[in-house]
């Protein structure tokens, strides 16, 4: 049997189905009671604050309401505004109570039906968002606990740390562009070891021509970094050499990549870290050893 389709979801909503709408805000949230014919059991809506009388409040309201029409089942529905509802969903799954998720775009779309008005108010959503999961129109949120919660937080970090190195490389791919574009052609990656050691000394072209081919290759055999050489070194020192690269505002061009580099380096170290951290984690899932013995699946995937 297929559980997630619309008509299973639709089947599951019976008589004994008290059905919650619920208007996510970063302070206050809303709720509306109905039943499975879109009978409303709320006389107003219920305002209740996001914290934890807020919740303990919410939790009895649905309770009364539950108990007085003779429901077993309440299904408590929301839009996933942003991270608003998350200590919300949690409380309600940790109360016994699976939330679900409401599309915004149907909400948007459909909250006209009642009053030919696309605008929002804290008394139409919850009843909108109710007749959407009434509706079957509604998904199963994944909320995880334990390791799975502390394996999908650092994840979240770590893709946090990609996404700033990959703007930090972007605005150096911008500065070679404007000071030193014939870098390109001798370091197709510009996060390249070597080339990076040789940008903290002399950052600009007329930098690394003073320095020389001597220099260059010295400072790669003080670091004793193999995969460098003269030869690379002379192609460096050539291309700074005939240069079109600007000449103004030096002293900032050089302050500009510094701070990048080091920017660069900060986030680098950080998603290296992390990494060792989710795989920490990840030695506490069970049977993770026969997980990474499948084809094509790696601590990272």
């Amino acid at each position: 049997m297929k559980y997630n389709t619309q008509n299973a979801k639709i089947e599951s909503i019976t008589e004994k189905t008290l059905i919650v709408g619920i208007d996510v805000g970063s302070e206050t949230h809303y709720a509306r009671a109905f039943d499975w014919r879109n009978y409303e059991y709320s006389k107003k809506p219920l305002e209740f604050s996001n914290n934890e009388a807020g919740f303990v409040t919410f939790k009895v309201w649905m309770e009364e309401l539950a108990e007085k029409y003779g429901k077993d089942v309440v299904i408590p529905g929301m839009e996933p505004t942003g991270h608003y509802w998350f200590n919300l969903g949690a409380y309600l799954q940790d109360n016994g109570m699976k939330p679900v998720h409401v599309n915004p775009h149907h909400v948007k779309k459909s909250k006209e039906l009642d009053d030919n008005n696309p605008n929002k108010n804290d008394r139409k959503d919850p009843k909108t968002i109710a007749a959407l999961v009434n509706e079957g129109r509604f998904s199963y949120p994944y909320i995880p606990t334990g390791v799975y919660a502390e394996i999908r937080s650092l994840s979240n970090l770590r893709l946090q740390a990609q996404e700033e190195i990959t703007r930090i490389k972007n605005r150096i791919a911008r500065w070679f562009s404007i000071y030193f574009p014939e870098i390109k052609d001798v370091y197709k990656n510009p996060g390249a070891v070597s080339g990076l050691m040789i940008l903290k000394v002399a950052p600009l072209p007329k930098d690394i021509v003073k320095l020389g081919v001597d220099g260059v290759n010295q400072i790669w055999r003080d670091a004793k970094l193999r995969a460098a050489g003269l030869k690379r070194a002379k192609t460096l020192v050539t291309a700074a050499e005939h240069s079109i690269g600007s000449q103004e505002a030096c002293d900032s061009a050089r302050i500009e990549l510094k701070i990048l580099l080091n920017d660069y380096e900060i986030y680098h170290q950080r998603e290296e870290e992390l990494m060792e951290l989710i795989e920490e984690k990840l030695s506490e899932v069970p049977y993770i050893d026969k997980l990474l013995e499948i084809k094509g699946i790696g601590m990272k995937t």
